[in-house]
């Protein structure tokens, strides 16, 4: 089962009993009275205290003991004398796993800039601000396979290799065998695919929403929860090329049904967090406090803790896109000229500034805002009986704007045929999409939620590169 770790040892009652702790040196001090090593092995936030006695080991021996040097240590768990700990380790004995020398070694016992870890991101998680982030990380998918198998939802492994665009936003990873140095071409001078794996075009997915509705319509319930990747060209701080995605698809659920699973969903997800990750939470509390300090009083947000407690302890509020509008026009900041993208009226594509706006001013809770128009919508989503709008629905959060996106699905074969016509999609490419609703067709409804935008929102960090062990993003696959 290999050794206990230090999270185990740290809540273990001191007797004086023989432990080994294995982990990097985070800190070593020395007095003349003692020699202070704290270890860290990342099963938690806090390090704990190994102490040994001036003379103890030799001048060489301690030379090795470094900050980001790997030791097993062995010793006497006692009652600290110190404050901040309760228990610490006398040491009996030491063995250097891997030392690190202090002059090239990156992480040295200071402040490092996000973006400068960002660049040694193959040791950025040893430190404390991402080692809390990849627990919480943990936390988070760990809740949402719990709560979805609790729910009877199955887990759907849908494909990476795709053919098909289920945004209809063309911004794909090509996946191709052919040598890019020498082409086959048709007669016709275009790149011959049949020549390819596949004998087709093949693109890394963007979703597996299209596959995801195959498996409802068998399954009932399905989720899935994998890698997805875009090629935008975006180096704002809520964009990546490769990101994970969670989409839950459901047979017979409509529209309400689906607002309700969505909120249920992401309320147990970040309570499970807030119970499971006390200590790193506060961590990055206090990280943010000290970083807001130097922000003008009405620029600051919200603790961390009490934002995701917005979200948990309050009712969301259900309004339609046409409803928002009305409000967004009559707001002060639409009056004063403040929104950086006016409002101009029914029919616009609300950016994160209004979505803010709603949840943050007016309605002070999260909102779930539905039925917009179908012109900024896919084209799976069901029209309403107004022939203008579609069964969409997104949930806005505090700080962050949309969250989750989803809609009831159309289960009309003739409707949806049609949209995909009207959009400029061969409906050749999606012809096994199309035949569900042929065969046995049903209401059904789902959403997807990007999971790096929910760890950006629990951890509260402010570019979503920070949450994720090695980003991908324009210019940058390095790790």
């Amino acid at each position: 089962m290999g050794p206990l770790q230090i999270k185990d040892i740290l809540q273990t009652a001191p007797e004086n009993q023989s432990v080994v702790v294995k982990g990097w040196v985070r800190t070593k001090r020395e007095s003349k009275n003692a020699i202070f090593i704290a270890l860290n092995d990342g099963s938690t936030i806090n390090n704990i205290q190994a102490v040994a006695e001036p003379g103890q080991f030799s001048a060489e021996l301690l030379l090795t003991v470094t900050t980001g040097s790997c030791l097993k240590v062995t010793g006497q768990l006692i009652a600290s004398q110190g404050a901040g700990q309760t228990v610490e380790v006398k040491i009996t004995d030491i063995e250097v796993y891997g030392t690190a020398d202090p002059e090239e070694y990156p992480l040295q016992p200071k402040k490092h800039s996000l973006e400068f870890l960002r660049e040694i991101a193959h040791l950025r998680p040893r430190t404390n601000t991402f080692s809390a982030i990849l627990r919480i990380r943990h936390a988070l998918a760990f809740a949402v396979h719990q709560y979805f198998n609790e729910k009877g939802f199955f887990y759907l492994h849908t494909p990476v290799i795709t053919a098909s665009d289920a945004e209809g936003a063309g911004e794909m990873f090509r996946v191709t065998t052919l040598d890019l140095n020498n082409l086959p071409r048709t007669e016709e001078g275009a790149i011959n695919f049949k020549e390819d794996f596949f004998g087709r075009e093949a693109n890394l997915t963007v979703s597996g929403q299209l596959e995801g509705e195959l498996g409802a319509m068998a399954l009932s319930k399905i989720y899935t929860f994998g890698p997805t990747f875009r090629a935008e060209n975006s180096n704002t701080t809520r964009h990546l090329a490769e990101f994970w995605m969670i989409e839950p698809e459901m047979a017979f659920f409509e529209l309400e049904d689906n607002m309700d699973l969505a909120e249920d969903f992401v309320k147990k997800v970040i309570t499970y967090a807030l119970i499971n990750c006390k200590d790193d939470l506060n961590f990055l509390q206090n990280r943010l406090t000290e970083e807001e300090k130097n922000k003008p009083q009405n620029e600051r947000s919200l603790p961390l803790l009490e934002k995701l407690a917005f979200v948990v302890d309050n009712p969301f509020e259900r309004l339609t896109y046409t409803q928002a509008i009305e409000i967004l026009l009559k707001s002060k900041p639409q009056k004063e000229g403040k929104f950086q993208f006016p409002v101009t009226g029914w029919g616009i594509d609300l950016s994160s500034e209004h979505e803010r706006y709603l949840v943050e001013k007016h309605f002070k809770k999260p909102v779930i805002l539905t039925n917009y128009p179908r012109e900024i919508k896919s084209f799976y989503m069901k029209l309403d009986e107004d022939g203008k709008t579609v069964r969409a629905m997104d949930v806005l959060f505090p700080g962050i704007g949309e969250i989750i996106g989803g809609s009831q699905r159309e289960e009309s074969y003739e409707k949806l045929l049609g949209r995909v016509k009207e959009i400029g999609i061969d409906p050749e490419n999606l012809w096994w999409y199309l035949e569900t609703r042929k065969f046995g067709t049903a209401p059904h409804s789902g959403f997807g939620l990007g999971f790096e935008r929910l760890v950006q929102f629990v951890t509260g960090m402010g570019n979503i590169r920070d949450v994720i062990p090695f980003p991908r993003y324009p210019k940058s696959a390095e790790f």
